[in-house]
């Protein structure tokens, strides 16, 4: 497999962006709008886990809607006590590495809360 691309952010940190500036030029980093709320489609107990995901990763944005919908699913299968078989829990478990929300995956993500601007006035 061939290696990952370097985030833009990454190489300037780490003077990469000097060294092969070709490289970096025309790389733009992925943005995104916030996640938002809960699909209509689903349930109570689907979107109660949907506002669980968001409140455990705040980082997931519009780009993770999938993901989240499909852990949703198999989250509010799991709360109501339904029979949930291995496939399902590997589907759930795949789901949140790749959402960066097992703590193996937590140091790839690359977040931070917003801060508050400083008030001058206060």
């Amino acid at each position: 497999m061939p290696r990952q691309r370097l985030p833009k952010s990454k190489a300037i940190i780490e003077g990469r962006d000097l060294v092969h500036p070709e490289r970096h030029r025309n790389r733009n980093e992925p943005t995104a709008a916030p996640l938002g709320k809960a699909p209509k489609w689903m349930t109570n107990a689907q979107s109660n886990a949907w506002r669980t995901f968001e409140a455990e990763a705040p980082w997931l944005n519009y780009s993770h809607r999938g993901l989240v919908e499909i852990a949703s699913v198999v989250r509010a299968r799991l709360a109501s006590g339904e029979e949930v078989g291995v496939q399902a829990m590997s589907l759930l478990r795949l789901c949140l590495s790749s959402m960066g929300a097992t703590p193996a995956d937590a140091s790839k993500v690359a977040w931070e809360p917003e801060e508050e601007p400083d008030d001058l006035l206060d």
